[in-house]
């Protein structure tokens, strides 16, 4: 709770308004609440997550998001899609095929998102070692420039693309976050931070290790537009 109270005030910080959803003892997992809905400029998605623990995450979502967005999408049976497996990056989306989002789903966010005048690249990510979503291996920073584990930095999907590789034994940093003029980065990883820093970005640390144990990462903890 202290670690997801700091995640909140360095958002804050750095310019956001928040709207926070009240703690729902039903659904455990809902603290990550970027896998139930994709929120671009020009409309939303509510998901299907892959996992059926999860399913009536959504529904707290679509409640709080209609506000903005009264005529919300969804992603339709038979297909699953987890946000943490959508990788905005400006006006291209890379959506990764994983054992959360599967084949169905992301045909459907890929035609979503078409409609709306984004284009996509699908990723499969399920041979990947440790990648329970797209986003734990893959961030992006602005601009053309992506940050990625070196088992995805090559992937064709990325060829046209500036891909900085996490640094060595540091993967768990992978997952940043691009807000405003700053990256949020999980706190403890000094040669990534470093190497940020290098690229000219403001680095921005906050402690995660309670939300690492549950395979949570910086993104996973809110839904930014």
């Amino acid at each position: 709770m202290e670690q997801h109270e700091a995640y909140c005030r360095v958002l804050e910080r750095l310019g956001l308004s928040l709207v926070r959803l009240p703690p729902d003892p039903e659904f455990p997992d809902s603290t990550f609440v970027e896998d139930a809905a994709i929120v671009t400029s020009r409309g939303a998605i509510l998901t299907r997550p892959g996992a059926p623990s999860r399913a009536g995450e959504v529904t707290a979502m679509g409640a709080a998001l209609d506000r903005w967005f009264p005529e919300l999408d969804h992603i339709r049976p038979p297909g699953t899609v987890d946000g943490g497996d959508v990788c905005e990056a400006g006006e291209h989306f890379f959506i990764g095929l994983s054992h959360r989002t599967n084949q169905d789903g992301a045909a459907q966010l890929s035609a979503w998102l078409a409609a709306r005048g984004f284009g996509s690249s699908v990723i499969d990510i399920r041979g990947m070692r440790g990648m329970l979503h797209l986003k734990t291996g893959l961030s992006w920073l602005g601009g053309r420039r992506l940050i990625a584990w070196p088992e995805i930095a090559g992937h064709e999907a990325l060829r046209e693309c500036e891909v900085v590789e996490v640094a060595e034994g540091e993967a768990y940093a992978a997952n940043c976050v691009r807000v405003n003029d700053a990256v949020l980065v999980a706190d403890g990883f000094p040669r990534t931070a470093a190497l940020l820093r290098g690229l000219g970005h403001e680095v921005a640390a906050v402690e995660m290790s309670e939300y690492r144990k549950m395979d949570g990462g910086l993104s996973c903890l809110s839904v930014r537009w």
